[in-house]
């Protein structure tokens, strides 16, 4: 029994669930959505959420302090890979830098909501293995 056992394994070892989460992150704000398993989802969930508020309030102190905004962005980078290739709508390929478009574009879009960035939903089951599957997607503008 996991009596009061925090966390996912997933089945991985410590470092591959680390890379597994930094990439799904990295992802989920390059391409506001994802889909993936339901048990990948709810570990991804918290996650995005705490860099998402991280850089709200790194956002929000940078207005007196221009330094704590710089603060917020190199934890932000720490935490998440720099890159992400997008592909648009006619099949051209573009690096996307992923902590300037969660402080540009994600940050300020969430500036006046108190968590619950994010929605999950459950789409059935995968065939090949039977997996709950599920999309995760950042929430639009209200």
């Amino acid at each position: 029994m996991r009596h009061r056992v925090s966390g996912r394994k997933l089945g991985r070892d410590k470092s591959h669930r680390n890379a597994l989460r930094k990439n799904l992150i990295a992802d989920m704000i390059c391409h506001e959505q994802i889909y993936t398993t339901e048990a990948k989802a709810r570990m991804l969930r918290p996650a995005t959420e705490k860099i998402i508020t991280l850089a709200k309030r790194g956002l929000a102190k940078g207005i007196d302090n221009p330094s704590a905004e710089v603060h917020a962005r190199r934890l932000a980078a720490a935490r998440l890979p720099r890159y992400r290739v997008a592909e648009d709508e006619d099949g051209y390929t573009e690096d996307v830098d992923v902590v300037k478009k969660l402080f540009g574009e994600i940050a300020p879009r969430f500036a006046e909501r108190n968590g619950g960035y994010t929605r999950m939903i459950k789409v059935g089951k995968r065939p090949g293995d039977n997996a709950d599957m599920a999309i995760l997607m950042l929430l639009d503008e209200e």
